[in-house]
């Protein structure tokens, strides 16, 4: 059986410059798959060429068999491959509930959509205290659970998390890892990046290392976070 998303060989630039130099990676129904690395190692890249946003040099995307990596960014949502995106990107000016809708924006079951608001809420019940108020006013951390609630809106079978513990407080950051494996014991596939490597390290099923584009070690999870390599780079340890 193959993996939910296989990437092969992949390679991506920016004008002359190589962001993502032939990488391969395959992500197992069910798994919390991780990349880490530095700013620059071509992580945020990578999670925008699977999305459709950026088109490869080279190499392929498979989702469920299915090569995606021609097809334009809205039908990979329709597909079932979801992206919350560095930085949040909500819209400030528009309500939480607008904000949420707007992650439907594919789906025309009514009944259906209004069912997964409802998951939204439960998920994240500060969104249905404040559903109408105004995205923009929300905290960083809550404008993350947006996010994420946005993203979930579009029921995806692979849900792409872009450094979502990125400016929160500890406290926050637990909550939004904690939400990471809810959403897992769900049903939910995730493919996390993120520079926290001990947070991302200790949800994970398996992790991949990338150094300037290029992946240099995979493994476990809780294996990565052993490995005195990593240590060293990424958790801060002598």
């Amino acid at each position: 059986m193959s993996p939910m998303l296989e990437v092969s060989d992949l390679t991506v630039a920016y004008g002359k410059i190589a962001a993502v130099k032939g990488i391969s990676f395959a992500v197992e129904e069910g798994q919390v798959v991780t990349l880490i690395g530095t700013n620059g190692a071509g992580k945020t890249t990578t999670l925008r060429t699977i999305s459709g946003l950026i088109r490869p040099e080279s190499g392929s995307i498979s989702f469920q068999g299915k090569r995606i990596d021609d097809v334009p960014a809205h039908e990979i949502v329709s597909l079932g491959l979801a992206q919350s995106p560095e930085g949040r990107r909500i819209f400030p000016r528009m309500s939480v509930e607008e904000n949420l809708h707007l992650g439907a924006f594919a789906r025309n079951d009514h009944k259906a959509v209004a069912e997964d608001l409802e998951e939204a809420f439960e998920l994240f019940p500060i969104l249905r205290e404040r559903r109408k108020q105004p995205a923009g006013t929300f905290s960083g951390g809550e404008q993350q659970m947006l996010a994420m609630g946005r993203a979930m809106m579009s029921r995806p079978k692979l849900l792409m998390l872009d450094e979502p513990s990125m400016g929160l407080s500890p406290l926050m950051m637990q909550k939004i890892m904690k939400t990471v494996r809810t959403l897992q014991r769900r049903g939910t596939t995730i493919l996390l990046v993120e520079q926290n490597a001990q947070a991302a390290l200790k949800l994970a099923d398996w992790g991949y290392v990338l150094e300037v584009g290029s992946i240099v070690l995979d493994g476990p999870g809780r294996e990565l976070m052993t490995n005195d390599a990593v240590r060293k780079a990424y958790l801060g340890e002598d």
